[in-house]
């Protein structure tokens, strides 16, 4: 009896410890993740610790008039956990690193103000494409928000406060998303895919404009004007077109962007003003205010 015992105790031993955390399906995943050859000027810019924070001048075009805002885009390098798709507090096995972008817009359109934010989370690896969009947007009226979630497919949530586009959800086929397009081009403009391809649209103007959900053909390009990159995104079927202009070298800071709709009539413009590096999330005390100052907000 005793040696029977000895034996279901021994055996329920090595049923708890031979499942490692090296051996789950989220760490054989992100072990098959290639990541990309990074040059020692991305390394030292983006691996330093910090984040790049620049705002904007912003012209925006709402209800068919040009409002007086600011932007801001907040680049950061960080730790991502791939399965569960949120930031890690620690680097692992489990995680890989992407490059993060947070987009803010804040306007007012007569009495009442707009707050927009969206976030892409682009991993620094060879699979093609962001692993995480998220996008709200904030004024009187209601909010609204989405997210995708690059799974097997497009994993798409979108909540609305307007009739027709409350609680949605879709899965869409890998294409080329118009928000990772940001951080694509801080990381390699030269990796960007030129010519015609399909692109699912920035989150804040499907919702803003209340278009459908869905993948529209779409024509990429690319030029340099006086030693700036000037990336197009001319879509064939809805009113819009993306031109984002960049320095034409390391780490290729982000100038200005236009979004054009109405044959040129309509043009919505941010133009850069102030850029910081810092570890932002460590500067949360009231004696940092001072930093607003330093980006003009």
């Amino acid at each position: 009896m005793k040696k029977i015992i000895f034996m279901m105790l021994a055996l329920v031993s090595l049923s708890c410890s031979k499942a490692p955390i090296e051996n789950t399906s989220e760490a054989k995943n992100v072990k098959s993740y290639k990541y990309l050859d990074l040059n020692e000027d991305f390394k030292s810019y983006w691996f330093d610790g910090t984040a790049e924070i620049s705002s904007y001048h912003l012209t925006q075009m709402r209800y068919g008039e040009p409002r007086k805002g600011s932007a801001v885009l907040i680049f950061v390098k960080e730790s991502f956990l791939k399965d569960k798709q949120v930031k890690a507090d620690v680097s692992s096995k489990s995680t890989v690193d992407v490059l993060k972008l947070n987009y803010t817009k804040n306007f007012n359109t007569g009495i009442y103000p707009y707050s927009i934010m969206q976030s892409v989370f682009s991993p620094l690896t060879k699979q093609p494409h962001a692993l995480k969009v998220t996008a709200s947007t904030q004024e009187w009226c209601g909010q609204t928000y989405m997210q995708l979630n690059n799974r097997g497919n497009y994993n798409i949530r979108s909540h609305s406060y307007f009739q027709g586009e409350d609680d949605q959800e879709l899965n869409l086929e890998k294409e080329w998303l118009e928000n990772e397009l940001w951080t694509k081009l801080r990381i390699n403009p030269t990796e960007i895919p030129l010519g015609n391809t399909l692109v699912l649209p920035d989150f804040s103007y499907l919702r803003l404009k209340h278009k459908a959900i869905k993948n529209y053909k779409a024509t990429i390009s690319q030029t340099v004007e006086n030693d700036t990159l000037v990336t197009q995104l001319a879509y064939s079927k809805i009113d819009r077109t993306l031109k984002i202009y960049q320095e034409n070298k390391s780490p290729y800071q982000i100038l200005k962007w236009q979004e054009i709709e109405g044959n040129g009539s309509a043009i919505t413009e941010a133009i850069l003003h102030k850029t910081i590096k810092t570890d932002y999330w460590n500067k949360n005390s009231n004696r940092f205010e001072v930093l607003r100052d330093s980006l003009g907000l």
